[in-house]
């Protein structure tokens, strides 16, 4: 083979790389590890509030004995919302995510029952420990929020990068197992608008 013949090979695979490398190749596994990513995110803030919930449960235990059920149907959810597991692999069931979400719904709701019977109970809501896991409990949320959001938006991207061009041709051959990602969804409940009586 002469040095000509050589180069143009060489050239020839530069071109080839930089092509490949410049047409969407690796586009479609970087935006799936980004949205990998960004369920981890999501994940660990769900893990942050279940963390804080036996002390909040404790701390209302203490003051408001007579609310047991609203005690035990927070204790149950948070068991149920910790139950149900959406690992990496499972992104793309539809299924699996919609069992997941509404748990974590129902411990939101269970929640939201906990904190309204605080309100009857004036010591406890002076209480030091319980306006700092209150506060916590709180900060969690929002970033459950922003956690949700940016999943919601890394999976966006992913799913439009299988169906848009150039990237679809790879989608086609080298990725064609891939699937799209499921997304959150609004609770049923948020479709609706809420009920306002004075």
């Amino acid at each position: 083979m002469s040095d000509f013949s050589r180069w143009r090979a060489v050239a020839a695979a530069i071109f080839l790389s930089l092509g490949l490398a410049g047409c969407g190749y690796n586009t479609i596994p970087t935006l799936e590890e980004n949205a990998k990513a960004k369920w981890s995110d999501v994940q660990s803030q769900y893990q942050r509030r279940a963390d804080l919930i036996p002390n909040l449960v404790e701390t209302v235990k203490g003051y408001a004995k007579q609310e047991k059920d609203v005690l035990t149907s927070v204790v149950e959810a948070r068991a149920k919302a910790t139950s149900v597991k959406v690992d990496a692999g499972s992104l793309t069931d539809p299924e699996k995510m919609k069992q997941f979400q509404e748990a974590q719904n129902q411990l939101t709701g269970a929640l939201g029952r906990l904190i309204a019977v605080s309100e009857a109970y004036p010591d406890l809501k002076s209480n030091q420990n319980f306006l700092a896991l209150q506060s916590q409990l709180e900060g969690t949320e929002n970033r459950i929020t922003v956690a949700r959001r940016d999943y919601i938006d890394a999976v966006r991207e992913f799913n439009t990068s299988l169906r848009t061009f150039p990237t679809l041709l790879w989608a086609k051959t080298f990725f064609a197992g891939t699937k799209p990602m499921a997304e959150f969804s609004a609770a049923g409940a948020a479709q609706s608008p809420p009920e306002v009586k004075f």
